[in-house]
């Protein structure tokens, strides 16, 4: 029996007149595109009865093979469910923005004495959060300062609850020492506020109550104190004298600035400038993907609409480009549970903020094509080296161990000029001799390219081995056995003294390698693509490794669970403690009988 033949008009004649989200899938069931509509049915007939389409999406009506709809509440609704599934399938048809990575934040949590520390994930209302900031590096220095100024601790409630003397630093005037007792909690209170209010950018605020809290101290002649009150106050005028770019208003906003290259590529860049309480934070560039045919205002309604997904979201955002905001702005204020205004006419100040974005965005932009320029002469002159019809995506493996522990295999991604991040995969590599590298990387190539064989994922123009001759056998067994011997690989052997520009390629069928001067092009490709996986695979061995060997020997006893094993851990503060527990004081424990307190003494002993 025959499939039916897929009409569009048809289909779209049977949708309501509702808000929802529909999903084009082409004739493999994968979805091409997922988009959003106030009025269904009216939205889906325009792709089946409009002439004046544009190329691309003429393209993808043409590969239409089936349509998928959601009903939704509201228009708001619809757009918070579209992005839910862009980000989540990724669609061939859709603009889409890589930034997979949490925002860094500031926390201070709301225990007796709270704790300052570095924070990245998913926000709650049990603790305080400032940010989020553009990058770990400038939050692990708002951290400094704010131990410098205010003396405020950042160690974990484990160690702070068992320590019976100050650490190193209390010594270093670093934190005031509140597990020992050495300040007051309305102190130390009183100092969380001021911190509070320096991250809010309220700096004058606090600079004003120190030095009414310094003229106190002194009036009691309680002069040490005193002295405490007034480096405070000289660490926050220093700070406020190094924080050039600075507003005269604790504005809280973000500014969104686009520009498109003018050079034919249709190359976009997003800058992102982060304004918290009146200071700048900082910036970040984004770069979208699959915007052939769409508007600048299209790409900046897509980057405001995932961006903001699931993140912290500040009372401004501020933007150089009109769009259609009533949608947006409703879905912010409901996510943001208050008022999100989207400014598209800045005057004044923030049109300061504005400008220094876009100005960024086209130094971002530049930079780029400049890179790219160099990655596609680099990739030409390879091509022409390797006699290779065709070269874009190249893939590498390496193998990372210590004597044969925790061995794993990476494989990393080059393609379209540039290393991607999402594609890198990692290899815990298991039933081995330890140590036998061909046979690891048999296992990983096998694992990787099984997938390809089934039908799933991209077929690499070139693979490389990071090893000699015994990687590159391995490979072509694998390969071979696997029906993909047709693929392009050789290994990259490191040279005399493992020296950069000494390497030589390695190919399967070739009696002598291939070695390129050290200042060839297309060997600093190679060069770069194989430091990437070498880095890839050390940092995931070094994990499992550290895991392994890090593991609680309470894990291994019957009847421990998480549960059980954080209260004994909490009780004793930490293995040590458990250790030199007598079965009696195990007994103690919450959860844990006789028989199990005297289980784990015979197990530990």
């Amino acid at each position: 029996m025959s499939e039916a033949i897929f009409d569009g008009k048809v289909l779209a004649a049977a949708l309501p007149n509702l808000p929802g989200v529909y999903r084009m899938l082409n004739t493999a069931g994968e979805v091409i595109y997922v988009g959003k509509a106030i009025d269904l049915r009216k939205r889906v007939s325009s792709y089946f009865q409009k002439s004046t389409l544009g190329p691309r999406i003429q393209l993808m009506v043409s590969q239409i093979a089936g349509i998928e709809t959601t009903v939704t509440r509201s228009e708001a609704e619809a757009l918070l469910l579209e992005n839910n599934l862009i980000k989540s399938l990724t669609p061939r048809y859709n603009i889409l923005f890589r930034d997979d990575k949490s925002y860094p934040y500031v926390k201070l949590s709301q225990h007796a004495f709270p704790r300052l520390a570095f924070y990245r994930g998913t926000i709650d209302h049990q603790h305080q959060y400032f940010g989020p900031f553009p990058n770990a590096g400038v939050v692990r220095e708002s951290i400094q300062l704010l131990q410098k100024v205010f003396r405020l601790r950042t160690c974990e409630d484990s160690m702070f609850h068992h320590r019976t003397r100050p650490c190193l630093l209390y010594q270093i005037k670093r934190c005031s020492g509140p597990c020992v007792n050495l300040i007051k909690q309305s102190d130390y209170l009183a100092d969380v506020k001021s911190a509070t209010l320096f991250l809010q950018g309220k700096q004058s605020e606090v600079i004003n109550t120190i030095a009414e809290k310094m003229r106190q101290a002194s009036h009691r002649m309680n002069y040490e104190q005193a002295a405490v009150f007034r480096d405070q106050m000289q660490a926050l005028r220093k700070i406020q004298e190094k924080q050039f770019v600075d507003s005269v208003k604790s504005l809280d906003a973000d500014v969104i600035a686009g520009v498109k290259a003018l050079d034919g590529s249709e190359k976009i860049c997003v800058n992102l400038v982060m304004i918290r309480g009146g200071l700048h934070l900082g910036d970040k560039s984004f770069f979208p993907q699959n915007i052939h045919g769409y508007e600048m205002v299209d790409v900046l309604e897509a980057f405001i609409a995932q961006h903001y997904l699931n993140r912290s979201i500040p009372p401004m955002i501020i933007i150089d480009t009109k769009i259609q905001m009533k949608a947006l702005q409703s879905l912010l204020t409901e996510q943001a549970n208050r008022k999100v205004a989207i400014v598209s006419n800045p005057i004044g100040e923030r049109r300061m903020w504005l400008d220094m974005a876009t100005a960024n965005a086209h130094l971002a932009l530049k930079q780029l094509l400049q890179r790219q320029a160099s990655q596609e002469d680099r990739l030409h002159i390879l091509q022409q080296t390797l006699n290779l019809s065709n070269l874009s995506r190249i893939e590498c493996f390496d193998i990372s161990h210590t004597a044969g522990e925790a061995t794993v295999a990476a494989c990393v991604v080059y393609d379209h000029f540039t290393m991607q991040n999402n594609e890198y995969r990692r290899y815990n590599i298991t039933g081995i001799v330890p140590g036998d590298d061909y046979a690891a990387m048999k296992q990983a190539l096998q694992r990787r390219y099984v997938k390809i064989v089934e039908g799933h994922g991209k077929i690499p123009d070139l693979i490389l081995i990071d090893g000699g001759k015994g990687q590159v056998s391995a490979a072509q067994e694998t390969l071979t056995e696997l029906g993909l011997a047709d693929i392009p690989f050789l290994g990259v052997a490191k040279g005399e003294d493992r020296k950069p520009g000494l390497e030589q390629l390695v190919f399967p069928l070739a009696e002598n390698p291939l070695k390129l001067p050290a200042d060839h092009a297309g060997l600093h490709l190679i060069q770069q693509i194989r430091d990437e996986a070498h880095r890839f695979a050390i940092q995931g061995h070094r994990a499992r490794r550290n895991k392994a060997r890090t593991v609680s020997r309470l894990e291994e006893i019957a009847g421990i669970g998480a549960k059980r094993r954080q209260s004994l851990l909490g009780r004793f503060g930490g293995m040590k403690g458990v250790l030199t527990a007598s079965i009696e004081e195990l007994q103690q424990t919450e959860g844990i009988s006789q028989a199990l307190a005297e289980r784990i003494y015979q197990e530990l002993h």
